[in-house]
């Protein structure tokens, strides 16, 4: 083997091998979207989720999961930063564009509507120097006015930002009233979805050259 030929071969070898892991896609969510219209929203009697607010819950945790996937694969190295903005990128255009018709488009637009904290926060993490007090931080969201949505947003995705690096919230946090829940509530519901998902994503990694 020639000098130049062998200084390829070790360099070859010491590039990171690229991810293949599919994270979420077109197929995956249009599913949803059709197990959904064929679920019925009315709760069952004694029941006091329908079947289609088990299966919304379920839907939203399932994207939440496929987003933080990517982060946990930045904090493991798996990724830099700009591939995972661009991979979450990619997972956003798919849950956040367009709505089907029907009664399904109020209930996806309100998903779409709490999911944007997902994604504001995660890069909002990836971009690093948010604040991490929580207590202070949540006082200050519920303190915002219902039409300042960037401001709350914002505030709400500074908390999931928080989360992510570890941070513990938002049970203690959320109302117990249910009907009566803000926009900001709806948000740090979202977050409390983030910390378990967080949890439960632990031991996450993704050898390189895998497939999913």
């Amino acid at each position: 083997m020639s000098t130049d030929m062998a200084k390829k071969a070790s360099a070859k070898q010491a590039e990171p091998m690229k991810l293949f892991y599919i994270f979420y896609n077109q197929e995956r969510w249009d599913n949803w979207i059709k197990t959904l219209e064929d679920a019925s929203f009315e709760p069952a009697e004694g029941e006091e989720a329908s079947e289609g607010e088990q299966m919304l819950y379920g839907f939203t945790e399932d994207i939440t999961l496929s987003a933080l996937k990517i982060i946990r694969l930045y904090q493991n190295g798996r990724f830099t930063k700009e591939e995972a903005v661009e991979k979450l990128d990619d997972v956003e255009l798919i849950v956040m564009t367009g709505l089907p018709e029907g009664e399904l488009e109020d209930i996806i637009g309100s998903l779409q509507l709490s999911l944007l904290v997902l994604f504001t926060a995660c890069r909002k993490y990836l971009e690093g120097g948010f604040d991490k007090d929580i207590k202070t931080l949540v006082k200050k969201g519920r303190g915002i006015d219902e039409e300042n949505l960037e401001e709350a947003l914002e505030v709400a995705a500074n908390i999931g930002a928080a989360v992510v690096d570890g941070a513990t919230c938002c049970a203690k946090y959320i109302k117990d009233d249910a009907e009566n829940l803000g926009l900001f509530d709806e948000w740090l519901i979202e977050v409390e979805t983030m910390s378990n998902a967080m949890k439960s994503l632990a031991k996450f990694d993704e050898e390189p050259g895998e497939a999913s």
